[in-house]
């Protein structure tokens, strides 16, 4: 695959759309000064590791998660890492900049209450959809870290707009079992805009990298996305095929369905043994999140028999 250009698809997607856009009452999230001195620094092109080693050491919290998540059996390291240069240096800047960039996010998101979301079932969700994105842009020989952090910042607003505009999402929450649009398309009819759209411009007022920035703002485009001259079978396809799993909010109406009907189009993508694997590997890692209280494979168990046509049309790329 030729390299993707990442900046021109964000300018071209966002458009005129900024955070200027949202309601003023919002109370958006901020990055912790050590994730913004951290994006700043890794972003020029002579970084030292060891200055930027010293910017993560000052937010003990973000210390903490990097050197657990090394030494964890997710990663498999044979001699543990005791200093976060050797984190840096084991795991180099790209990994070590995404994960830094997830970890802040998600301390930034948590501060925040909800009143529609439970933040633990929330970011369980969110820790199995980016387990299951990786597992997808393995199948599809693409980034695979980049999945992965894309897909746990996909919904990182929704904690936060859920809260401040929660007379609007009830709307959506309430007649949920009779609800025939998915999140993003009530959010539009509702807001004139929706959640992908408003973290991406977020999170590029952030200077996040454009290829996150891109995973983000994609990440509802369902199985079309796989049709995307670009986008087919980049990261980004992946984190938008995770987005399709049935999650507390119920954001896709027929996510599983198309999930489903993607196995049949496609011998390599198996949901049982993605979602096993995804279990497996929920149990290797924490990311702060709690106990894995409602396992993927369970929840991807067909609830109907047969599958819809009706995203047939959709998967002529595969």
């Amino acid at each position: 695959m030729a390299d993707i250009d990442w900046t021109t698809i964000k300018q071209q997607s966002l458009g005129d759309f900024t955070v200027a856009a949202l309601p003023p009452t919002l109370s958006l999230p901020a990055l912790p000064l050590a994730v913004t001195q951290f994006i700043e620094v890794s972003n020029q092109p002579d970084a030292d590791l060891r200055k930027l080693a010293a910017i993560i050491e000052t937010d003990s919290g973000l210390t903490l998660e990097l050197l657990r998540y090394v030494n964890s059996t997710f990663i498999g390291l044979r001699n543990k890492a005791k200093t976060i240069l050797q984190v840096l240096s084991l795991l180099g800047l790209k990994q070590s900049r995404m994960f830094v960039i997830t970890t802040g996010m998600q301390a930034a998101v948590q501060s925040k209450k909800s009143k529609l979301i439970n933040q633990n079932c929330f970011w369980n969700f969110t820790l199995q959809k980016a387990l299951f994105a990786r597992e997808v842009a393995s199948l599809l020989k693409t980034d695979t870290e980049l999945a992965f952090s894309g897909a746990l910042l996909q919904d990182f607003l929704l904690p936060v707009l859920t809260n401040d505009l929660f007379d609007h999402y009830i709307k959506f929450v309430q007649p949920r079992e009779r609800q025939s649009i998915g999140l993003c398309e009530f959010e539009q009819q509702e807001l004139g805009w929706d959640h992908a759209l408003a973290a991406a411009c977020l999170a590029a007022r952030w200077s996040l990298p454009d290829d996150i920035v891109c995973c983000v703002l994609f990440h509802h485009q369902g199985l079309k996305i796989l049709a995307h001259p670009q986008l087919g079978r980049s990261a980004a396809a992946a984190v938008a095929l995770s987005a399709l799993l049935p999650d507390q909010m119920r954001q896709s109406c027929q996510g599983l369905e198309h999930l489903l009907l993607l196995q049949e189009k496609w011998t390599a993508f198996n949901l049982q043994r993605l979602a096993e694997t995804v279990d497996h590997k929920h149990a290797e890692i924490g990311l702060g999140a709690s106990r894995n209280e409602f396992p993927l494979s369970r929840r991807c168990k067909p609830a109907f028999n047969g599958t819809t046509t009706a995203a047939d049309g959709l998967l002529k790329a595969i």
